[in-house]
């Protein structure tokens, strides 16, 4: 086995955990790799940042919740006003946001290197019968989830694997979505960031491995922030894989600093407030 060091420092003094990791090459590090994913830009960034590192990289991808599902969900937990003002942002506000900034982002994209990912195993839920059995044929070393509904304990227990999840935002205080435009929106800048984090059933409630902060351009806005997420996220995420393969990785089970929240898509009146006060796009 290779050799492996991880510093662990404090951001500022701010009790926010920050795991620097470092691996020493070596060719048995190479082993089984499960990208368990929904489709999407960062799924691809991720699947060529993880398939340049490592080689064979297996995709096992589902297929996404319904919108009628999804609504519905939505609509119990929120109810109708808020689900209401957040699909007139999502139908009017982000599609003009994208249009003004499609430069940026194909910069970015380019960046990322997000193509399509070709021979992915498709399934309809992480959560199937039929999804955990692709993963014990599999027999992986480590799960990298991204973009997935919320994992059950009967997947997450199906193989004996680490489960890592690379979330947008700075846990537990921006859980959820859309976790940097919150934090900006709140006027914390300080807590724009990516984390790296076990997967647990709950919801980006994981023990945290590590985490990475970035600053945003003035020019960014609400579309363009998941691709600074996932650009500064991945070298931590690589180097979270390397750790996991040489059974280096230790859980943080010490209290996290930050109060825990858990963040939706704002509605389209939040928005234009928080595009008032603060000057979030």
């Amino acid at each position: 086995m290779g050799d492996a060091v991880a510093d662990d420092k404090r951001n500022g003094g701010k009790g926010i955990r920050v795991v620097i990791v470092r691996v020493i090459e070596n060719e048995e590090n190479k082993k089984s790799i499960v990208l368990l994913c929904s489709n999407g830009d960062s799924t691809r960034a991720v699947y060529q940042a993880l398939k340049e590192r490592f080689g064979d990289v297996t995709v096992i991808m589902e297929e996404d919740v319904p919108r009628s599902l999804f609504l519905k969900r939505r609509l119990k937990k929120l109810g109708f006003f808020s689900v209401f003002g957040q699909a007139l942002f999502m139908m009017t506000v982000v599609p003009i946001l994208r249009s003004l900034s499609q430069k940026r982002l194909d910069e970015l994209k380019k960046d990322l290197k997000v193509t399509e990912i070709e021979n992915a195993i498709h399934i309809d839920s992480v959560n199937s019968e039929s999804g955990r059995e692709k993963l014990r044929k599999v027999n992986p070393k480590v799960v990298v989830v991204n973009g997935t509904r919320i994992i059950g304990k009967e997947t997450l227990q199906c193989v004996n694997a680490k489960f890592i999840n690379m979330h947008a935002g700075i846990t537990p205080l921006y859980r959820g979505v859309h976790g940097g435009y919150w934090a900006l929106a709140e006027g914390k800048p300080n807590l724009v960031g990516t984390t790296v984090h076990f997967v647990d059933t709950g919801i980006d409630t994981g023990n945290i491995i590590g985490q990475v902060f970035f600053e945003a351009a003035k020019g960014d806005n609400f579309a363009i922030y998941p691709y600074l997420h996932t650009k500064a996220g991945i070298p931590l995420l690589v180097k979270t894989v390397e750790m996991a393969l040489v059974e280096n990785l230790n859980i943080n089970e010490k209290e996290p600093a930050l109060p825990s929240k858990l963040r939706y898509h704002p509605t389209i009146w939040e928005y234009f407030y928080y595009l008032i006060k603060h000057g979030v796009k």
